[in-house]
Formats: structure tokens, C-alpha cells, sequence
């Protein structure tokens, strides 16, 4: 949720071994994680590694071939030889992958694998002619005692009907939140139809099917923080001075805070100090802070600050659901 990140699409960070970057997403010392979504990205024509045949190209193929199919935002930041010696070192001791996620959204496909060990992780975003606009490669970490930590609070989802996790899970390749524990349990939401965020040509935040829904509190509480003034931001055009956006925050005791962020600029319902019921209207969603287009972000806290207080994975009323990465869900009926 900080910093400036390049146009296109850059919500996935795109690594390669270490932690070294392949895009111009990055993150300051005491940085939190960036926030982005998709947008659409042209591409070469004359692509041949797709998102079926990369993992079997990458473990026995021609990594050469690969590269050759990489972005030139990809390829001006690593050499075809630190390409390959860092993916050669990587796969020491790697005898098979395991598929993890894949979303097809705004005219991308984005798969994720992990290793047999499931200490590793691998994920690559491809346009619709297969050019690779995004590549993770790194080890991967686990959080075990705070995942199975759940919170006291029983909250409902903040939304009326049917919504996609587009971040979301308990690994970066599900939600790279996951790697920060300010924001390691965060949900980023959006809504889809015919595998987009958007209609038209989603250079207006009206275009998108998310901005302007109604949002509600997800359990009763007291609010302690609003933001109402932010302007929302063109899309694709990111707000890192105010990365929460505009914002409620709501105590719901026992120590926990849950923070809706990126609010529609004056739809704030609420003011500080008001006492909420779980269902009441808070405002409406946005595009505002640290965001790319109209989305929720959505966590819940030990304290109500969230660059200094830390993220608790979520009790929700509804567990039947699987609020991971690449799932379509039903929120409040309407």
C-alpha cells in the first residue's frame, strides 16, 4: 500500500532469485507492501512459451527462449546470463512443481506453482499473446502459529453480493500482503464480469464494476479514524502520499481494528467516535491512496494503525468460503 509503482501491470512484483527485481515496483526500508491492479498490456506477436508449457520450458527447455519472451521493462533490469544463473541455482534440488493458483483477468494470465517441498515459489503473468509481463521467483516462508490464530470477532464480509479475491491467502504467491505483517492477512477485492475489472476502455473509475458500492461495517464497534477528503485517483495513476486513501477504521474490542481503505472521496457514512452495528453503512468503495483502481482493501488489526500494528487472519461468520486468490464468493445478500 506505498509507493509509486510504473503503468501496466505491476500488482504482481516480478522477481527473479533473491528477491531481485524484474519491475519498477519497489518498496522503501520500512516499506509495506505495493498496491495495484491490473490493467491491460500490449505485447509481442510472436510468442511461443504459454502458460501450459513454461513450468516443463524452465525445468528442461531453453531458458534462452523464455527470456526472449520476457518485457523489455523485464529484460533492461536483468541480463539473459543472471537470468539463467539465477534460475539454475534456484532449482537445485527441485523435482517437481505443484499448480497453486491461476487468474485470467483483464486480458492476462497469471499462474503460480510451488515446489515439492513447498518451499518455493514460482509465479508468471502472460498477455494474450504470451509476452511474460511479471515473474516471481523465491523461497518461500511460512507463518504457521498467527495463520491458525484467528480472531476473537466474528465478522461478515463487508459487501453485498458476488465478489473475486484477487489477493488473498496464506503465501505470497496468493497474496504477496503475506510477506509484510503489518498487512500479511489484508484482502485485496474486486469485481469481475467476463474475466475483467472493467468495462469500456476502463480509463474512467466509473468503468469499473467495484467503484461506488455501497460498504458496510463487518462487525459492531467503535469507529476511531475516517478519512473522507482524498480524491480518487484516475486509474492507473496511484496516490503514494495517502496510500490507506480514504479510510475507516472501527475498534471492535478485544484488541482488534478493522481497516476499510481506498473509499470513494465525501461517502464516508460515518464519523469518529460513532458506534456502529455489524451491517451498518460506512460509505462507499473507491479509488483512492495508494491504489490503481477501484478495490477493497480489507484487514483487521491488533491496533488501529496499519503501517505499525499487526495484521490477525480473520474469523468470518461464514467459513464455508474460501476468501483465497482467485475465488469468485458471495458476500451479504442483497
Amino acid at each position: 500500500m506505498t509507493r509509486k509503482c510504473s503503468e501496466g501491470w505491476k500488482l504482481l512484483t516480478a522477481v527473479l532469485g533473491m528477491c531481485v527485481m524484474l519491475s519498477a515496483c519497489g518498496t522503501s526500508e520500512a516499506s509495506e507492501p505495493q498496491e495495484q491492479l491490473p490493467v491491460e498490456q500490449t505485447a509481442k506477436e510472436d510468442a511461443m512459451i504459454t502458460p501450459d508449457n513454461f513450468m516443463d520450458t524452465l525445468m528442461k527447455g531453453s531458458k534462452e527462449d523464455i527470456y526472449k519472451q520476457m518485457s523489455p521493462e523485464l529484460q533492461e533490469i536483468i541480463s539473459l546470463d543472471e537470468f539463467k544463473t539465477s534460475v539454475d541455482s534456484f532449482m537445485e534440488g527441485v523435482t517437481s512443481w505443484n499448480k497453486v493458483t491461476e487468474v485470467k483477468l483483464n486480458h492476462l494470465v497469471d499462474r503460480s506453482w510451488k515446489d515439492q517441498t513447498g518451499t518455493k515459489g514460482i509465479q508468471a503473468s502472460f498477455a494474450e499473446d504470451h509476452q511474460i509481463e511479471g515473474l516471481l521467483i523465491q523461497p518461500l516462508e511460512t507463518h504457521e502459529a498467527t495463520d491458525k490464530a484467528l480472531t476473537k470477532t466474528e465478522f461478515q464480509f463487508p459487501l453485498k453480493g458476488e465478489w473475486y479475491v484477487f489477493w488473498g491467502g496464506n503465501d505470497v504467491l496468493s497474496n504477496y500482503h503475506y510477506a509484510h505483517e503489518t498487512q500479511r492477512y489484508a484482502l485485496d477485492i474486486i469485481r469481475t464480469q467476463d474475466d475483467s475489472s472493467y468495462q469500456g476502455e476502463g480509463k474512467d473509475n466509473e468503468d469499473y464494476y467495484a467503484f461506488g458500492e455501497p460498504l458496510y461495517a463487518a462487525a459492531e464497534g467503535k469507529v476511531v479514524e475516517v478519512k473522507n477528503d482524498i480524491p480518487d485517483n484516475t486509474p492507473g495513476v496511484m496516490n503514494a502520499e495517502e496510500p490507506e486513501g480514504n479510510v475507516v477504521v472501527i475498534d471492535h474490542g478485544n484488541g482488534e481494528h478493522s481497516i476499510t481503505a481506498h473509499l470513494k472521496k465525501g461517502s464516508v457514512a460515518v464519523k469518529k467516535g460513532d458506534n456502529v452495528q455489524q451491517g451498518d453503512l460506512i460509505g462507499h468503495l473507491g479509488n483512492s491512496g495508494n491504489s490503481s483502481e477501484a478495490h477493497l482493501h480489507f484487514q483487521v488489526s491488533d491496533g488501529p494503525d496499519i503501517f505499525t500494528s499487526r495484521s490477525l487472519q480473520i474469523r468470518w461468520a461464514d467459513q464455508s468460503q474460501s476468501l483465497t486468490r482467485g475465488n469468485s464468493f458471495e458476500g451479504l445478500p442483497k
